[in-house]
């Protein structure tokens, strides 16, 4: 789920749709609108957990997805994010023995010729990291100075291609950050 959001990033050469999506299962319900609204009944939902705070769903709960227009299949998925703070320890087990898990996040794409850009969303962490585009792998991540909110865009000035993205939310303030590889 989670796909109809952000969008996706299409390579027109290869005909890969790459996809962010999360999983993230809710309850919905109406509850009496009290304060909140002139409307009697407001909606309201609750995340379904188990014990301590962790997904009933299988991970990865926030991913990115490679998506073959041509046979439908999917090239590859992986998670986008680490594991949330405090899964190991609700699970009673080491950190170390958990593989990342994707966060559940808006994550963003911006595709190139060779490389697949994404951030965590919102509500993940405030990394952005290149991928492979041909195999997921992360070739590079940089740490922003907070959490991507939008869309990635690229364009080219003077021969330096940049890349420009907001990043804020979580009651810290927007801004737009713009990043380029070293002039040679």
């Amino acid at each position: 789920g989670g796909v109809n959001w952000e969008g996706g990033a299409l390579d027109p050469e290869t005909g890969i749709l790459y996809i962010g999506s999360q999983t993230n299962p809710t309850v919905l319900q109406l509850i009496p609108g009290g304060d909140q609204s002139d409307m009697n009944y407001i909606r309201g939902y609750a995340r379904a957990q188990i014990a301590r705070g962790v997904s009933i769903v299988k991970p990865p709960w926030g991913r990115i997805t490679a998506l073959d227009l041509s046979t439908g299949d999917h090239s590859w998925t992986v998670p986008n994010g680490d594991t949330p703070d405090g899964v190991a320890e609700a699970l009673g087990i080491d950190p170390e023995l958990i593989p990342r898990t994707g966060k559940v996040s808006r994550a963003s794409v911006l595709v190139t010729k060779t490389l697949l850009f994404t951030g965590e969303g919102a509500s993940g962490a405030p990394m952005f990291r290149a991928l492979d585009k041909a195999t997921g792998e992360i070739i590079a991540e940089i740490e922003l100075p907070n959490a991507q909110i939008g869309l990635p865009m690229t364009y080219m000035h003077e021969g330096r291609q940049f890349i420009v993205m907001s990043v804020g939310g979580g009651g810290q303030p927007a801004e737009l950050i713009a990043l380029a590889l070293p002039v040679d």
